[in-house]
């Protein structure tokens, strides 16, 4: 296998409020303290003006130096929500590699080095890493299954381990080379994350679908040596959360589906829905058979789970064919040296 020299990688962190400061400082010392260095911290505040002052009070403004590991804050420059607010940060990244953190997790000291290594084959272009749940309670509710971890933004029981070749990445826990946004464009505006509105998601996984369409060749790694550790606040450890997010999920599906086919779209989730849940299931019930606490809840849980995302699939697909609900992409845009200020290299079109 042919090599490249080390990874200069920038990290994005996007932001959108001030109940998360505790938890953005902490994911910025975690990258400062990388045994990588990150060329730059990129903090990309989603169209909240007080908290980018505080920020930028903390840390300084964009293009406010050079140095490498610098922390920058931009302003988000597109849309509110999560993909335009990672497209701001990409057109600002300096590193040939643009990393991706959740404001709301820590990354272990190894994490942007095990994603270095993964880019030394030129033909990877995107490596994620896995996402382990840091429970607010101090610890996993009984009845919550790990096939459903990814409810909460983290790696769930099903995905093949060690370092191996995946249809997609998970986001909040990522790294991509910059000629993927080239070659593919950025991530989609109207699916994903919209600050505190319905918990939508999927855009990763339609991003990742466009960009082998466009580079065939392509290769999509997961390594689980990189890892994070995700906060989970205790309203997300309830069931009605749970139910929430799974319908959601449903809804995104149907919109990616709508965009790429059924058959790409849904490809990794058939296997999931007919080997990895039905075997959850078995275990919870054997769990309720030996007398193990949370059996019954888990394997009624996964069966709400998917009854959840079903109607979520159902009813999302019915507005994706009336035209109710679209999304698109386009190129990434180029930020100059004020906070928030881009200029964009092109109009957007409709997500391939």
């Amino acid at each position: 296998m042919s090599t490249e020299p080390r990874a200069v990688i920038s990290v994005v962190v996007c932001v959108y409020t001030e109940d998360r400061w505790e938890d953005i400082l902490a994911a910025v010392s975690s990258v400062r303290a990388q045994s990588l260095t990150a060329r730059e911290t990129l903090l990309v505040v989603d169209h909240n003006p007080t908290l980018l002052e505080r920020l930028t009070k903390e840390y300084g403004a964009y293009g406010a130096t050079e140095d490498a590991g610098d922390v920058r804050v931009l302003a988000n420059a597109g849309p509110r929500g999560l993909s335009a607010g990672r497209n701001t940060g990409i057109a600002a990244a300096r590193g040939d590699v643009i990393a991706f953190l959740d404001d709301d997790a820590v990354a272990e000291r190894d994490w942007l080095r095990y994603f270095a290594e993964g880019f030394e084959d030129p033909r990877v272009l995107a490596v994620g890493g896995r996402t382990l749940p840091a429970w607010e309670s101090g610890r996993r509710p009984v009845w919550f299954p790990e096939e459903f971890d990814w409810v909460v933004g983290c790696t769930y029981r099903g995905l093949p381990r060690g370092r191996v070749r995946v249809r997609n990445v998970l986001g909040g826990n990522a790294s991509f080379r910059r000629a993927a946004f080239d070659a593919a464009g950025g991530f989609a505006t109207g699916i994903g994350r919209d600050g505190d509105k319905r918990p939508l998601g999927c855009e990763e996984t339609e991003f990742c679908i466009r960009l082998t369409r466009a580079v065939p060749d392509a290769v999509l790694l997961i390594d689980d040596r990189s890892v994070i550790h995700h906060r989970v606040p205790a309203a997300r450890e309830r069931f009605g959360y749970f139910r929430t997010r799974t319908y959601a999920e449903g809804l995104s599906k149907a919109l990616v589906a709508r965009s790429v086919g059924a058959s790409k779209g849904l490809e990794s989730e058939r296997r999931y829905t007919t080997r990895v849940l039905p075997s959850g299931v078995g275990r919870g019930l054997r769990d309720a058979v030996l007398g193990r606490p949370g059996g019954a809840g888990r394997a009624g849980a996964i069966v709400a789970g998917v009854f959840a995302a079903t109607g979520g699939y159902v009813l999302g697909s019915v507005r994706a064919r009336r035209g109710g609900a679209a999304f698109s992409a386009g190129p990434i845009g180029a930020v100059d040296g004020r906070a928030g200020d881009a200029r964009s290299t092109g109009g957007e079109g409709a997500a391939a």
